[in-house]
């Protein structure tokens, strides 16, 4: 079985390499790892910024799934990040980050674990647009 390594949402900047050393280790020889930007569109409208709001136990909640994700595959460390506040283009909004013994587990779980994060994880968006107006996506 393997272990949640971090979790945690944070307002700060996220950093890839953080999650990539954290699932690292001597038995790994597979890392899979899934980082979300913010893009300039959505449904052939312009983005300008996103929002990211979270429930005060989405922390709670992150480590919650991802240690179920670590549970149900065949791996050794998970971690996630998830951004809150205003990001901009480009901005890093959510890492993901498997380490493995081999190749195709790492994605198995890594893609489990983003797409449960989606699910579960009581995080909202609003998007901002070019044109002023916003709207609220992806709620729990």
């Amino acid at each position: 079985m393997g272990r949640v390594v971090l979790g945690s949402i944070r307002a700060e900047e996220l950093s890839v390499d953080e999650c990539l050393r954290a699932v690292r280790g001597p038995g790994v020889g597979a890392v899979a790892l899934f980082v979300g930007t913010v893009r300039d569109h959505d449904h052939g409208r312009a983005v300008a910024e996103l929002e990211y709001t979270a429930h005060p136990r989405a922390g709670a909640e992150i480590a919650r799934v991802a240690a179920g994700v670590a549970a149900a595959h065949p791996v050794l460390a998970v971690a996630v990040t998830h951004r809150t506040g205003l990001l901009g283009i480009g901005d890093i909004a959510v890492v993901v980050a498997v380490g493995a013994v081999h190749r195709d587990e790492a994605f198995a779980a890594c893609r489990h674990l983003i797409d449960e994060v989606k699910a579960q994880v009581p995080i909202w968006k609003r998007q901002v647009f070019t044109d002023g107006s916003s709207e609220w996506v992806g709620a729990c």
